[in-house]
């Protein structure tokens, strides 16, 4: 295997471990001062950034089970974390939107993100950090757009 691609599969299995471990999160939901369960606020976050979104398209996004998120959302929903709203182009689907109350929440989740964030990136240079973004942000780009049936871009 040629050593670059060793090291980033390397590198990005590291990081996808540490973000999967539940203390983690945990922490992160500490240093932001919420009250949510481990288990929501992803979905919280997701549907904040990507919202509206189908209950079908956040499970694909977060890779759990449709009935698991449509069981999860829900709860958001009971919390007022959520709301659900008709599709205006296709009034048989539903969506979901953050609400005011929700978006509290992933506002502290952000600042403590970058909180925790800036800790990790401590003593990198301005310009470190800004091509590190732009090249993670490519990365995460063509991973998301991969065919891995037809091995190029959608």
């Amino acid at each position: 295997m040629d050593e670059n691609i060793f090291q980033i599969y390397e590198a990005v299995l590291d990081i996808v471990g540490l973000l999967n471990q539940p203390q983690r999160d945990t922490a992160l939901i500490r240093e932001a001062g919420v009250s949510i369960d481990r288990a929501l606020f992803p979905l919280l976050v997701v549907i904040e950034r990507r919202g509206p979104i189908k209950v079908v398209d956040l499970a694909g996004l977060v890779g759990r089970d449709y009935t698991t998120v449509s069981r999860q959302t829900a709860k958001l929903e009971s919390l007022e974390l959520i709301t659900r709203r008709t599709n205006p182009k296709d009034r048989r689907v539903s969506e979901m939107a953050v609400t005011p109350k929700g978006k509290e929440i992933t506002g502290a989740l952000d600042r403590a993100r970058e909180r925790l964030l800036g800790l990790i990136l401590e003593g990198w240079s301005e310009d470190d950090r800004k091509t590190f973004a732009v090249l993670l942000r490519r990365f995460a780009d063509n991973a998301r757009d991969l065919d891995l049936k037809g091995k190029g871009p959608e």
